[in-house]
């Protein structure tokens, strides 16, 4: 039997421990952002549900603004992919950095096929997606 140096043995990056749990998640998301406090600061919590209700994705910002909204979008898009469609409030920065990080993420697609943009549904009175 032949013993194998360490040195010359294969080993398979390690995976993100997030990423060797996570699920395939529904087509459909419903995003909001509410003022929470956490541990004793007043912070926006961006948060992505799916059609079933499970989490998507979360992200704490102490600003409610573009480059915060763009920063959970691309980092929900790299995780889980592109939806089908998404669901937010009236809000006008939410709307631009979906419609931004989808620009973006269509265009550094290596697929042959042409993908559809982001189906963007606005309501005013969406407050709580369950």
């Amino acid at each position: 039997m032949k013993l194998l140096d360490q040195s010359r043995r294969h080993h398979r990056p390690r995976q993100n421990p997030f990423d060797q749990r996570k699920r395939a998640v529904a087509g459909k998301w419903h995003v909001d952002e509410p003022y929470i406090k956490v541990r004793g600061q007043w912070m926006y919590l961006y948060r992505a549900s799916d059609s079933v209700g499970d989490t998507v994705e979360f992200y704490f910002s102490a600003h409610r603004n573009l480059p915060a909204a763009k920063r959970f979008f691309r980092k929900a898009l790299e995780r889980h992919g592109r939806p089908d469609r998404v669901v937010i409030d009236g809000s006008q920065t939410k709307y631009e950095a979906i419609v931004s990080c989808d620009t973006t993420n269509r265009l550094r697609g290596r697929s042959r096929r042409r993908l559809k943009p982001i189906r963007i549904r606005q309501s005013q009175y969406v407050n709580n997606p369950h």
